[in-house]
């Protein structure tokens, strides 16, 4: 069965879908199956992982709003067994179309419950809010992955997000567990990064992955190739952080 986790952050450009797209790569070349599932309308893990996003004849839009079967809609990448699931501007008004739907906030669950058995992994990259694709998303999830940046306000906003955990977890979903934080665009070289480090760890403690994504060009420059970073510069230190995530996560799920 397999292990269902969102990417979920409320703050934009917390490196979220870099996190989904190369944490994914890393845990398809480690030999696990993984299906990514965009659910940003902004379609950025899809175009990152080589996805035409201009020329979809099939989207997790039209599997929201019933017009299609989940499995019609899943394409295959480069990388050997990592699929994607990918997204498409007109997710923006899913969340309308939405809105008559009974149970509306297991629509996401219904759709995935199917296909759960076929991967080890599937990640879900939520968008920059929190509605009702995001609710969706972690009414979904066995657990969620919050990417947090080294930078001055980045515990700003957790507590929002702790708290819609919260409610997801009473209401809807009560097996939602957090996965873990993770220290994203850290430069060991800041001092504001290292305080930002040790905030973090104080507050959550255990929840914290040992792993920290730092700050790399290569990872930067790799979306734009249509290619994770593993692909683009299988030794940049992007590409061995996100290893390194990979590993500790399987070996938590072991």
């Amino acid at each position: 069965m397999g292990k269902i986790i969102a990417l979920a952050n409320q703050k934009g450009g917390v490196g979220k879908t870099t996190t989904t797209i190369n944490l994914a790569a890393s845990l398809a070349t480690l030999e696990k199956s993984v299906l990514v599932i965009d659910a940003d309308p902004q379609a950025n893990a899809s175009s990152g992982l080589g996805v035409d996003v201009n020329n979809l004849d099939c989207s997790l839009y039209e599997c929201l709003v019933g017009e299609a079967d989940v499995r019609e809609a899943i394409y295959t990448t480069d990388i050997e067994g990592l699929d994607i699931l990918p997204s498409h501007i007109d997710l923006v008004g899913a969340e309308i179309e939405m809105l008559n739907i009974t149970n509306r906030e297991k629509v996401v669950s219904r759709l995935l419950a199917p296909i759960r058995g076929d991967y080890d992994f599937i990640l879900i990259d939520c968008s920059p809010s929190l509605g009702l694709i995001t609710v969706n998303s972690l009414t979904a999830a066995d657990s969620v992955i919050i990417p947090v940046q080294c930078e001055y306000f980045a515990l700003e906003g957790i507590g929002k997000l702790l708290n819609t955990v919260k409610i997801i977890k009473s209401k809807l979903n009560p097996r939602l567990e957090i996965e873990g934080f993770l220290l994203t665009m850290y430069d060991g070289r800041l001092r504001l990064a290292n305080q930002i480090y040790d905030e973090v760890k104080r507050h959550f403690q255990e929840l914290v992955f040992k792993t920290v994504i730092q700050r790399n060009v290569k990872l930067s420059e790799s979306p734009s190739h249509g290619i994770p970073v593993i692909l683009y510069d299988a030794d940049s230190t992007g590409s061995k952080n996100h290893l390194a995530l990979a590993k500790e996560i399987i070996n938590k799920n072991s």
